[in-house]
């Protein structure tokens, strides 16, 4: 892992940009290089993108593997290609939700991406928990990921790990980074709107900073389909920026240094009894 950002143990700017993906990749691509620009203007060194940012249609279906792009070969594809030239125009570090090539070519892998300036993919993330709930299917056309070690990489005196939406309502997910060594999760999202679901929303986020006492950030789509309401919170459980349902950026700056506080008041993490491991 190398480091980016500010580097020691000073506040680092972060940002979470949130919009509304659609069925035109070009059209996706010049949203999330304007937000990065927008953020990146504001003294962001790490700019969050949502979950499917590249590609998105309300109902998934055949267009999703045709607009997936395969990670394994040595030269990145054109969309891979397009994020990391983002991130080297604006010196950020690009973290962006995308459509993955499966070993089935009928279906998709859900992949987070982190790009770092002059670096290209970093690390990656393929979401554990696919979202089978609340009326949908996403495993019908999603392949879950695989239980490998979570992939960290350093940034502003943080280590930072990756994880995906639904994701967030297994603990156990974010407690297996933090014990790689994580103290900053990001997670994008494509959250549905629906009955209590902005307060299923802000509620889980905050749990999981609280019990892990990590900084947590999240970028979601805007409505009509996602609720938006992207947002960073402390080791504390404190929103320190946050955006409503348009789409936009919010920046916060942020240190390691609260991390060690809040562990010396609340040294959770020391005092459980009890891991995790896979089932």
């Amino acid at each position: 892992m190398s480091d980016g950002g500010s580097g020691g143990d000073g506040a680092s700017a972060i940002a979470v940009a949130q919009f509304a993906p659609g069925d035109d990749v070009a059209a996706n691509l010049a949203a999330i290089e304007a937000l990065a620009t927008q953020a990146a203007g504001r003294g962001a060194g790490l700019v969050l993108l949502p979950e499917y940012s590249t590609f998105f249609t309300p109902e998934a279906g055949p267009a999703w593997a045709a607009n997936a792009e395969s990670l394994d070969g040595e030269e990145p594809g054109p969309i891979v290609t397009a994020l990391g030239g983002i991130a080297d125009r604006l010196g950020v570090v690009l973290v962006v939700g995308m459509l993955e090539t499966a070993a089935d070519p009928s279906r998709v892998r859900n992949t987070v991406v982190a790009l770092r300036p002059g670096a290209g993919v970093v690390a990656r993330y393929r979401k554990l928990h696919l979202y089978d709930a609340f009326g949908q299917r996403e495993s019908d056309w999603v392949e879950p990921g695989v239980l490998d070690a979570p992939e960290l990489f350093t940034w502003g005196g943080f280590t930072v790990g990756l994880q995906t939406c639904y994701d967030i309502r297994f603990p156990e997910v974010s407690r297996r980074i933090v014990d790689a060594g994580a103290d900053l999760l990001l997670v994008p999202a494509e959250w549905v709107r629906g009955p209590l679901k902005e307060h299923h929303w802000r509620t889980l986020l905050t749990a999981r900073a609280l019990e892990n006492t990590v900084f947590v950030a999240a970028a979601d789509h805007t409505p009509p389909v996602g609720v938006g309401t992207s947002l960073i919170i402390d080791p504390m459980g404190v929103a320190v920026a946050a955006l409503g349902e348009a789409r936009g950026v919010a920046v916060a700056a942020i240190s390691p240094d609260r991390v060690t506080e809040v562990r010396r008041v609340n040294p959770a993490l020391q005092l459980r009894r009890f891991g995790v491991a896979p089932r």
